[in-house]
């Protein structure tokens, strides 16, 4: 006897006297929902104005990178060092956002979240993935030059590079976060422990 055989047999024998369930013996999940009331869908209206609203970031014109050269920017006083650390993996991914295949105003809108609440959750490196064109104006790389743009435009970001080869190369962007207020306090505290 082969071996998957002998396994059905022995679970038809662990199993014993048991009979299937008819077809018409399931659970009521209950009346259908109710679509939302004229309120709750004025309260989304308005949130949702609310928040695109507050996304500062610029859809205007861009100019265009080309399709082969890596991503680099660090703003005034962060040192090349933090940079080099950067552009080399030398941080681990905290949290990562996927951009690739969708349109250039979905990415805008999942941006500005994905910035504000990594920083709000004290992270400091995240990755963005989001593709490369070959042409210079292909859609991922209108992205990739669009998301140079807006990274700029967000104070908590210090710096951003393209990744290496192994993590995406030039379809994936490094981007180091500054510390917030109170992960910089926290850091103080440890730092006056230590010292006694």
């Amino acid at each position: 006897m082969n071996q998957p055989l002998r396994d059905d047999l022995d679970f038809r024998a662990l199993v014993g006297d048991v009979k299937p369930l008819p077809p018409r013996n399931r659970a009521d999940p209950g009346a259908n929902r109710k679509s939302p009331s004229e309120s709750q869908l004025a309260r989304r209206e308005w949130a949702e104005e609310e928040r695109v609203a507050r996304n500062f970031l610029s859809d205007d014109f861009v100019d265009l990178l080309p399709p082969f050269d890596p991503m680099e920017y660090r703003r005034e006083g962060i040192q090349q060092g933090v940079v080099d650390k950067l552009k080399h993996g030398g941080y681990s991914v905290q949290s990562q956002l996927h951009l690739l295949r969708r349109p250039l105003t979905e990415c805008r809108r999942m941006l500005f979240p994905f910035i504000q609440e990594a920083y709000a959750h004290d992270l400091r490196s995240v990755m963005i993935v989001h593709g490369r064109g070959r042409e210079i104006d292909s859609p991922a790389n209108v992205l990739r030059s669009y998301l140079a743009k807006w990274l700029c435009q967000f104070e908590e970001v210090q710096a951003y590079v393209s990744a290496q080869p192994s993590e995406g190369g030039l379809g994936a962007t490094w981007v180091m976060l500054r510390k917030s207020d109170r992960a910089k306090a926290n850091n103080r505290e440890r730092q006056q422990k230590r010292r006694g």
